[in-house]
């Protein structure tokens, strides 16, 4: 069994490993205009998951957005298919089950409320620099390239 993937709930015929579904879902958190997305490393303390996604959304409209977005990815990129959601009509704490990952998508004032970071403070947090500041790079030369073919 590898550190990054294991035969937890997983859909059958997904290939990325949870620390790619975790990255993408920091990602397109990102491009949503999520704050304070934080990726918990969980797998030393809980043979449930492997990682959890926290994302803070300023609306209801906006964590909808986000939830959509990463369904939508992981389902259409990835061939991963959510196997739970809560809090969608609430919408004040979306939570996505994909089995080794598990995505929280926080209004402000819920995340604070909760503080799940603080919950499991033992688990160590992912450096998202590199994965976030390279799709951000990646965007910018793509609209760039696009800039210049309208020339």
């Amino acid at each position: 069994m590898s550190e990054t993937t294991s035969p937890k709930k997983r859909a059958s015929g997904t290939t990325a490993s949870s620390l790619e579904l975790a990255h993408a879902a920091a990602v397109v958190a990102e491009e949503n205009r999520a704050k304070n997305i934080v990726v918990l490393d969980m797998r030393k303390l809980t043979a449930a998951f492997d990682y959890f996604v926290v994302v803070t959304g300023a609306s209801r409209r906006q964590l909808h957005a986000i939830s959509d977005e990463i369904d939508d990815k992981f389902e259409k990129d990835l061939g991963d298919t959510r196997l739970g959601r809560e809090g969608y009509d609430d919408s004040r704490w979306i939570l996505l089950d994909y089995g080794d990952v598990v995505i929280h998508i926080f209004d402000e004032e819920t995340r604070d409320y909760f503080s799940l970071e603080e919950l499991w403070a033992e688990a160590p947090r992912l450096d998202l620099s590199e994965v976030l500041h390279d799709h951000a790079a990646n965007e910018a030369s793509k609209a760039a390239a696009q800039s210049d073919e309208g020339f």
